[in-house]
């Protein structure tokens, strides 16, 4: 009787089984729930690291950092080709000691010419003046064709001789242009001023070529017709002076 009574005392004092169940499973949650704080732990562990990393690659990207990074040559190399590309776009400026000592030589040059005209006595059939291409001689058209032709006259071929001893003394590039006044002219030979423009400076230079032996890769030839009249056409007067030969001693490159 009494063994009885104690084991029934022993039996009523043990936990229920549900509760083991339950404590494991709670025990289980617990655990479930320490991994995945130690794992948000661990994240953010990481998204730190990164953005320190990202941090410090932005500042280096914008500072100088004293040790080299990573493929640091192929940027310099970059950077070099930028530089070189930007070089070869801008042009060289010109000096100024060049570009004064051009004019200066204009200078001189026209001086000797207008000289050189005085003492020929050629003021009255040549006149000397200076543009941005050079230095400009003018002949007017009544002292090397008769009207509408490009044939030299006979009293044009003496002033074209001391012209030619003057550009066989100046080693420039010279460019002739035949100029007319706006008066129509249509003939089998000329149906145009165009035409009438361009064969008298084309006379001019055949004529410095082939009978003064001056070298023929020095000169060009245009012939502009009445579109670059000196004054404006409005008397006779005036288109006398446009009906011209300008020889453009040009200034050296």
């Amino acid at each position: 009787m009494n063994l009885n009574r104690k084991r029934k005392k022993k039996q009523g004092k043990q936990a229920p089984l549900w509760m083991v169940t339950y404590s494991d499973m709670v025990t289980l949650i617990l655990v479930f729930f320490i991994l995945l704080f130690s794992m948000s732990q661990i994240d953010a562990e990481k998204l730190k690291t990164v953005t320190e990393s990202y941090q410090q690659r932005v500042i280096f990207d914008y500072y100088p950092s004293p040790v080299e990074l990573e493929r640091s040559s192929d940027v310099k190399e970059d950077e070099k080709e930028s530089e070189n590309i930007t070089e070869l776009q801008q042009p060289e400026p010109i000096a100024s000691d060049d570009f004064e000592k051009q004019i200066d030589e204009l200078e001189k040059l026209l001086q000797q010419i207008e000289e050189y005209i005085r003492n020929e006595g050629l003021s009255d059939v040549i006149s000397a003046t200076r543009t941005d291409e050079g230095v400009v001689l003018v002949l007017q058209e009544n002292v090397l064709f008769e009207s509408g032709e490009a044939q030299l006259i006979g009293d044009a071929l003496p002033l074209l001789n001391k012209v030619a001893t003057l550009l066989e003394n100046i080693p420039n590039l010279v460019k002739v242009e035949g100029h007319t006044d706006p008066r129509p002219i249509k003939t089998s030979r000329f149906p145009s001023n165009w035409e009438l423009s361009g064969a008298r400076a084309s006379s001019v230079v055949r004529y410095f070529v082939e009978e003064q032996e001056l070298g023929k890769s020095r000169f060009q030839i245009a012939g502009y017709a009445d579109t670059k009249p000196i004054v404006s056409n409005d008397s006779n007067k005036n288109m006398k002076k446009n009906r011209r030969v300008e020889i453009i001693i040009l200034e050296k490159n």
